[in-house]
């Protein structure tokens, strides 16, 4: 394919942007890579089979500064991926998801910290998740080896050397189900011995849709076999840190539960405030009309004192039934969280470890 006029350099950085039935949002996350404070780049974009008709339309006149589409049948993220690196020109990469969007900062910073230190293979920051689920990510900033080969908190725009990329052969194609052929590359670049980092900047953002792939492959089956390969792919390094991440799964699984029993707890007691409270209500109203055939009858003079009465127990449970649905809501957001999703396979997942890897005393 012809260079695009103006890009004759190569650029510093490529954006890698594979679409496949995303045009809804590709403009936003062109758009967010324009907008960047620091202008070395090039684009490049591959609809990846799209069947969406609007998506195909959109590609078909796609016509951005600096930006290359290209067409193929349909591969899959790390063939996408994999294909795109074949043609980037930049001394790194930027492998942004079509409905994903970048701080305008974050090529400049993300850049001066791989340039300041020749070490480094990667450099990822925090992220501010948003859509259905809004939260910043990851609490900790720790990418070494061992964190790793617990949980992948590197997100998959991280700025990294194409020259390091290509060492451990870019993208892993066999992964049993899309989206966690990133986590595999960290790890692949660390025991490679490049460094890796997570600058404390929320500069990524990441959208969280019905069925967005962090949510599909962090669930049962999906992330009980993506773990199992990896660990079967990655043994030389699970055999050596083996307690260490049997640690820390078992504390994270062990976090998230204790917080569920919380929230269900809390969920349980309120709902018993607000019964209560119910009850008192109605007593009280059957009081006023004289439904209540047990109760003394209501003069005038009592009428104003009852319904005042009527007031404080239907304020409070007012604020008691409130409190139920905030705690009960609470608690389906924990449940419907990635944090619940990707924890809550762990003792499995673990179970898949030991088979695969075997124990150290064998």
């Amino acid at each position: 394919m012809t260079v695009p006029a103006g890009l004759a350099t190569a650029p510093r950085v490529s954006v890698l942007v594979p679409c496949y039935n995303l045009g809804a949002f590709l403009d936003e996350a062109v758009d967010s890579v324009q907008a960047q404070t620091c202008q070395d780049f090039e684009i490049l974009i591959v609809d990846d089979g799209s069947t969406d008709p609007a998506t195909v339309r959109l590609l078909d006149g796609y016509d951005r500064p600096r930006t290359t589409v290209y067409r193929t049948p349909n591969q899959g993220l790390a063939a996408a991926r994999n294909f795109l690196i074949a043609r980037a020109r930049g001394k790194y990469l930027c492998a942004l998801d079509a409905d994903d969007k970048l701080h305008p900062q974050y090529l400049e910073r993300t850049l001066a910290t791989l340039e300041h230190d020749p070490s480094l293979g990667f450099a990822s920051t925090k992220m501010q998740m948003f859509g259905l689920e809004t939260r910043v990510w990851p609490e900790d900033t720790r990418c070494d080896l061992v964190t790793l080969l617990c949980h992948d908190p590197v997100h998959p725009a991280a700025l990294v050397r194409r020259s390091a990329v290509l060492a451990v052969g870019g993208y892993d194609q066999e992964m049993p189900h899309q989206g966690n052929e990133d986590w595999d590359l960290w790890i692949g670049l660390i025991e490679a011995g490049y460094g890796g980092v997570i600058l404390d900047e929320v500069l990524f953002f990441y959208r969280r849709r019905e069925n967005s792939m962090i949510g599909t492959c962090a669930r049962g089956d999906a992330q009980l076999q993506a773990v199992a390969y990896l660990m079967r792919k990655h043994s030389a390094s699970y055999r050596a840190h083996e307690s260490a991440v049997a640690q820390w799964k078992d504390a994270a699984a062990s976090a998230v539960e204790r917080r569920n029993a919380v929230l269900e707890a809390s969920v349980s007691a309120t709902s018993a405030t607000v019964a209560r409270r119910r009850r008192e209500l109605e007593v009280l109203r059957q009081r006023l009309n004289g439904a209540d055939p047990g109760a003394a009858p209501v003069v005038d003079d009592n009428v104003a004192s009852l319904q005042a009465a009527l007031r404080e127990p239907a304020a409070s449970l007012a604020i008691a039934d409130e409190a139920r649905r905030a705690a009960a809501a609470e608690a389906a957001a924990l449940r419907a969280s990635l944090s619940w999703q990707v924890t809550a396979p762990l003792r499995a997942i673990y179970d898949a470890w030991r088979a695969a890897v075997g124990s150290r005393h064998r």
